[in-house]
């Protein structure tokens, strides 16, 4: 209650309000619908004990991927190169055990390394990780890993492992009781994949792997190239360990893996040998992406150090890679959330502007510009950049609690109340901005 006075007062009265309170108010929890049950492994047959159907699967990745894509900045800008990314996952995909699963590929513009799927086929992999590879043949076992996980229905196993220690999965509440939301919004997709994605088992990971590796022999691809990425991120924990991020959370690596990757292609899957690795098309078609690596590389120390809350030096890296790249997307909302959090606004919303306009369709540079505009009480700005986060990216719960929050700082109380309501609906009544929209119903006599 006090938090909730707290906001009340700083919406009531003249004075700016500060960075801090500014970006607590952007946080709201939307937790997931969960489902038990058991089912029949499409892999192996036998019966499994999972946390969702299969159509709960997908409405669920349909729900979470676009939000989760977008805290990694959305779809890299080489609209090419996704589309070969996605040719290669179709390839690999087609020869797996759910070849009908509704599978999307995207290569986004986040700079930690990390690869993820959603349960019902969305795959997301990093641009950092992407300008690592040597060859198609690694690009194939990277998304024949994910595609497993897809295959395997790891991600309903881990619900149902949630539903059993009666865990919620929730987007943002871990920050609130941390009493820093802020930092969600700061730090970016760098934490978000932790927050969103289970943390497999290692056996998981095994399988996993193993698919991967079937899958991509299958689509003529040869074994070896599942061991050679294995290598590459392992020389990457090695040399920039802060890089791999999520990689640890969501895929812990290990010598045995690769070791085992090595072994399977050495024997199982040694006719695969002769196929083509396709080094020379993977370094045609990807082209344009690794043209940005040192761009690329400075925001990934960027983001490193924004995790560290080591401002000052995420500055440096991201004004460096903007001066590279002056129409990066991901180095100009970088670099604007940076600034954002040091306090310096008129900055940050012109590289928030910036960014926005080479990159129009993407949503986080609107929510930065929102934030600059709260931050300074222009509620007027703040709702047009909310309004339009809302059409590209619709169901966030923070998101239309905020367009309350404007709306309110405009006078406009009657439609205000029906978003405040809402955000009650969506949440249960739980969380802080639950708490600031109750109150205030309560108070315009809307509630009791």
């Amino acid at each position: 209650m006090r938090e909730t006075a707290w906001m009340m007062s700083n919406f009531t009265g003249r004075e700016p309000m500060t960075r801090r309170e500014v970006l607590k108010l952007l946080g709201a929890s939307l937790a997931a619908p969960l489902f038990s049950g058991c089912a029949t492994s499409p892999v192996t047959g036998e019966t499994i004990f999972v946390g969702m159907s299969e159509a709960q699967e997908i409405a669920l990745d349909r729900q979470l991927a676009p939000q989760q894509f977008s805290l990694d900045l959305g779809p890299i800008q080489q609209t090419s190169v996704n589309a070969y990314v996605s040719e290669v996952g179709a390839r690999v995909h087609a020869v797996s055990h759910r070849p009908n699963m509704p599978y999307s590929y995207r290569v986004l513009n986040a700079n930690y390394l990390n690869a993820y799927s959603f349960p019902g086929g969305s795959i997301g992999t990093m641009r950092a990780l992407v300008v690592r590879l040597d060859d198609e043949a690694q690009l194939a076992a990277l998304l024949g890993h994910e595609i497993g996980h897809v295959n395997a229905r790891h991600s309903a196993q881990q619900q149902a492992k949630s539903l059993v220690a009666q865990v919620a999965l929730t987007a943002l509440d871990a920050a609130t009781s941390k009493n820093d939301w802020g930092q969600f919004l700061v730090q970016g997709g760098s934490i978000g994949a932790s927050a969103l994605l289970a943390s497999y088992s290692r056996e998981q990971e095994r399988e996993a792997d193993y698919l991967g590796q079937r899958y991509m022999v299958l689509a003529g691809y040869p074994a070896s190239g599942m061991a050679r990425l294995h290598q590459v991120l392992l020389e990457e924990e090695k040399s920039q360990p802060g890089l791999l991020e999520t990689m640890f959370a969501s895929h812990p690596m290990a010598q045995e893996r690769y070791q085992r990757a090595q072994w399977l292609a050495e024997t199982e899957f040694a006719d695969s040998e002769r196929f083509p690795v396709q080094r020379e098309r993977f370094m045609d078609r990807t082209a344009p992406l690794r043209a940005l690596r040192p761009t690329i590389e400075r925001c990934g120390r960027g983001e490193e150090a924004m995790g560290a809350k080591k401002l000052a030096e995420a500055e440096q890296h991201f004004r460096e890679a903007v001066k590279l790249t002056p129409d990066d997307y991901a180095a100009n909302v970088r670099l604007a959330q940076t600034l954002l959090a040091r306090g310096r606004l008129d900055e940050a919303r012109a590289y928030a502007e910036h960014a926005r306009a080479v990159y129009p369709q993407e949503a986080q540079a609107h929510k930065v510009l929102a934030a600059t505009a709260l931050q300074q009480r222009r509620f007027d700005e703040a709702l047009i950049a909310l309004e339009t986060y809302d059409r590209l990216l619709p169901g966030d719960t923070g998101i239309t609690f905020l367009r309350g929050v404007s709306l309110e700082g405009l006078g406009r109380r009657q439609e205000a109340a029906r978003l405040y309501a809402d955000v009650l609906q969506r949440t249960g009544g739980r969380g802080q901005a639950a708490a600031y929209a109750r109150q205030r119903l309560v108070q315009w006599g809307y509630l009791r």
